[in-house]
């Protein structure tokens, strides 16, 4: 399966709570071997000169492993987002490009470990804007930082998270202590994902804001918590009409249809970066299969 084919790709009926409304994706390929775990089967750290945008993955498993786009890792000299999502070969050790939701600290901190929240939606979108804007102009996958930065300030402050480090992470104690979002997590965490189901799109109301698609159900399945409580953290005041089964579909269209740049991949595979007046996000394709897709609308 190319990106092209996520035009083809199954709808079903929203699932909605506090104002996030998830289309459950299902997409038919085949299904590869590929899976992804806790960080004690790939360990995460600074690269031997430690330096802002780049951080070292050691798969020690004997399968491949998948770290994905807008994941969050807590420790090491500051935390830091994933840029793109990379495919790692089993027992290799591979430089990952990342960007930091900490701005206030550079110290020797405890070794890194997943967060339970992806990336709000409005910081995966403005680091992937920036990444394609870098990989078009042929200078890497560097984010343009400042953005980021300025992303993250605008969650703590919108969440009234603000702390000394300006970490992203601040957001995990402002979402458990916010009840009426912590139950509609946990009640979207228990819905989903259904049996088949390899991804999501996103609408806030007749809205459509982002999308996130798997290669397998598997997949969707491991990150299906944090995926959930960074939407529900995403949602709005206010929510106008009710969510359209056919604008989720008319977004992956988009999605698919764009023009991309398409380069080697990190690990495996290859990646294609978009990035227009209505879309911004990419995906990794290995062997013909769609292993990871993110999309963000602009005019949301």
């Amino acid at each position: 399966m190319t990106i092209q084919q996520l035009a083809y790709a199954s709808i079903g009926t929203p699932i909605t709570r506090g104002g996030v409304s998830l289309f459950p994706v299902y997409i038919h390929q085949p299904s590869p071997w590929i899976t992804t775990g806790p960080l004690a089967d790939v360990t995460i750290k600074e690269c031997p000169q430690a330096t802002v945008p780049m951080l070292q993955a050691r798969n020690a498993t004997e399968a491949m492993v998948l770290l994905v786009e807008g994941e969050t890792v807590v420790g090491g000299q500051q935390n830091r987002v994933l840029n793109v999502s990379v495919l790692l070969s089993a027992g290799t050790t591979t430089e990952i490009p990342v960007s930091c939701v900490e701005q206030g600290r550079w110290d020797r901190g405890s070794s890194f470990g997943r967060s339970a929240t992806f990336a709000p939606r409005r910081v995966r979108r403005e680091k992937n804007r920036s990444v394609a804007d870098s990989v078009a102009r042929g200078s890497g996958r560097q984010s343009d930082q400042g953005a980021v930065w300025s992303a993250v300030h605008h969650e703590l402050a919108r969440h009234d998270a603000a702390n000394p480090t300006a970490a992203l992470a601040g957001l995990d104690a402002a979402f458990d202590r916010d009840t009426r979002r912590r139950r509609a997590a946990e009640e979207l965490a228990e819905l989903g994902p259904l049996p088949g189901q390899c991804g999501i799109v996103v609408s806030h109301g007749t809205r459509i804001v982002a999308a996130d698609v798997f290669a397998n159900p598997e997949l969707l399945a491991w990150h299906w918590p944090a995926i959930v409580r960074s939407h529900v953290l995403d949602a709005p005041d206010a929510i106008h009409g009710a969510p359209s089964v056919t604008r989720a579909v008319r977004f992956l269209h988009k999605f698919s249809e764009a023009a991309d740049k398409v380069t080697p991949g990190v690990g495996l595979g290859r990646e294609h970066h978009i990035a227009n007046t209505k879309v911004v996000g990419q995906a990794l394709v290995w062997n013909d299969t769609l292993i990871h897709a993110s999309a963000f609308a602009l005019a949301a």
